[in-house]
């Protein structure tokens, strides 16, 4: 086919419509001087994505149609597929725009609307129509959005069957482990039984607790990927159909989690206007794998650490935090709260007089590490990075107005197992640091291990039931110890209502807690 595409993969903020449009102007430019027939957009781009109750508002469908109509007016010489919303009678539409030669000759509306997972979509859109095929330069092309090339006999057979000979699906397809392989499969699935070619295009860019990984690409008629965007990062590709040829590019699991958090990080902070962070540095794994994440997202120079050792810290966690600090090239604090510790102690002693010492004592230290944190982030406009990982924020192994404090949980969808397997990818954070007992270092002696299985048992148990939500028996078929089952069980349904007070985390698993996992508090549901 002697016809050349642009993919324009993007990476649009939320309800910055202007900004929006200059970035899809752009490329629009930069499409046509490459001598591309047609240049495409992600799904919602005008908008970004995904606006929620942004969509509520008449004043921003209003304004997203005005910067739609100028968009249009960049089109001439090109053709363009530009995603947006539309009103037709009181009735929002998921929308794609095709305009060439300064006007709209065509527009597509999403007619299989996701409800599921962290999609909300019949919350706002009508259903609309998408079979419909249209003429670019004498190429038949059908144009769907999204979830309509994921449904079997959907949209794309209709637009084949109608004579398209390229099918155009824009899109905003979040990551998770494993959806990368799952879509280009799919995607391959469509080419080949339709006969047709597929231009793929997907949003990049961090959204608040969903990063949205790229990887545009177009498969010809044989399913084969003739090209690909980059991950994970904005780009142009250019490809002339007629002679496009068989691409491969993939990346391990570990590395598309890591570049995942990355990004996350990186326009978590930077769209909501912080340019530095401040974060927690205890000489354990979990704070010195955020902090290497935020050292490469954001540059060493915009990351603060802070070591606050009690009369119970170790000596080896200071020589650990300070060697962290050395190879990341960060800033480190020494802020002691030995008298912070004492003054709680004395002004908490009559309420206290004649009970045995608990968990209590241990939360007042990490409570008084949480609001030193806050006091520098008020203090100075840092934004607070805090370091739970998933496994134990799934059974509440945190301290609440404690370690959980800050604006970004960055590593809560990452499971402790996966923790360790970051830190030997990415080769930076001490190795004493890596093979160290875990311990949350608030009595002396502590250890995990004295209030949690294994964090490769716990892992696997939390993965059957969060993930997979198999039942205590089901679980317990599978080998593992019952009365371990059902006490991690138990704690991680009485956690919940830590769980959502805690600050948004980077979606990196299928059932992200938080909008992708939406469990009661109030819950007595037992299995």
């Amino acid at each position: 086919m002697d016809f050349k595409i642009a993919l324009a993969q993007i990476n649009p903020t939320v309800g910055d419509l202007e900004g929006n449009a200059r970035k899809i102007v752009q490329k629009i430019k930069e499409a046509k001087d490459a001598g591309a027939d047609l240049v495409i957009f992600p799904e919602l781009a005008v908008t970004g994505y995904p606006p929620k109750d942004l969509l509520l508002k008449p004043s921003f469908i209003k304004k997203n149609k005005e910067k739609l109509s100028e968009i249009v007016t960049e089109t001439d010489g090109i053709a363009a597929v530009v995603g947006f919303v539309d009103e037709v009678d009181g009735k929002l539409f998921n929308a794609a725009a095709l305009a060439t030669d300064k006007k709209v000759i065509g527009i597509a509306y999403k007619a299989n609307l996701p409800n599921y997972d962290v999609f909300d979509e019949k919350r706002y859109f009508a259903e609309g129509e998408s079979s419909q095929v249209f003429d670019v330069k004498g190429t038949k092309l059908g144009i769907n959005i999204c979830e309509d090339i994921w449904v079997d006999g959907g949209p794309t057979e209709a637009q084949a069957k109608g004579g398209a000979k390229l099918v155009v699906n824009i899109s905003a397809s979040p990551f998770h482990v494993g959806k990368i392989k799952e879509r280009e499969e799919m995607l391959a699935k469509r080419a080949k039984e339709n006969g047709v070619f597929v231009a793929y295009l997907n949003l990049v860019g961090g959204q608040d607790d969903l990063v949205f990984d790229g990887g545009s690409c177009v498969f010809n008629e044989k399913g084969e990927v003739v090209a690909m965007c980059k991950r994970f990062e904005e780009d142009l590709v250019v490809t002339d159909l007629k002679e496009g040829k068989k691409v491969e590019k993939s990346q391990e699991p570990v590395a598309e989690i890591y570049n995942a958090l990355v990004l996350g990080i990186r326009d978590y902070v930077r769209k909501n206007g912080f340019e530095k962070v401040v974060i927690g540095v205890s000489g354990g794994i979990d704070s010195a794998l955020t902090a290497t994440l935020a050292a490469k997202a954001l540059g060493p120079k915009n990351v603060v650490g802070v070591f606050m050792p009690s009369e119970i810290t170790s000596k080896e966690s200071e020589v650990d935090a300070r060697q962290l600090a050395k190879n990341l090239e960060i800033e480190l604090k020494v802020i002691p709260i030995s008298k912070g510790v004492n003054a709680y102690e004395k002004m908490l002693g009559d309420e206290f007089r004649g009970t045995k010492e608990s968990i209590t004592e241990e939360n007042i230290q990490a409570r008084i590490r949480g609001n030193v944190l806050m006091a520098l982030s008020n203090k100075f406009g840092h934004l607070v990075l805090s370091t739970g990982n998933k496994s134990e924020t799934a059974v509440g192994y945190t301290t609440l107005y404690g370690d959980m404090s800050g604006g970004l949980a960055a590593i809560s969808d990452v499971p402790k197992t996966t923790v360790y397997m970051l830190a030997d990818y990415i080769k930076v954070i001490p190795r004493n640091i890596i093979i160290k007992e875990p311990t949350a270092e608030l009595r002396r002696g502590q250890k995990d291990t004295d209030t949690l299985p294994p964090y490769d048992v716990l892992d696997d148990i939390l993965n059957k039931y969060i993930e997979e939500n198999k039942s205590t028996e089901d679980i317990v078929k599978e080998g593992h110890d019952p009365e371990v089952v059902e006490k991690i069980i138990s704690r991680v349904d009485k956690s919940e209502y830590k769980r959502q007070q805690g600050a948004v985390g980077i979606r990196i698993t299928p059932k992200a807690f938080g909008y992708g996992r939406r469990m009661p508090i109030t819950n007595k549901y037992d299995g």
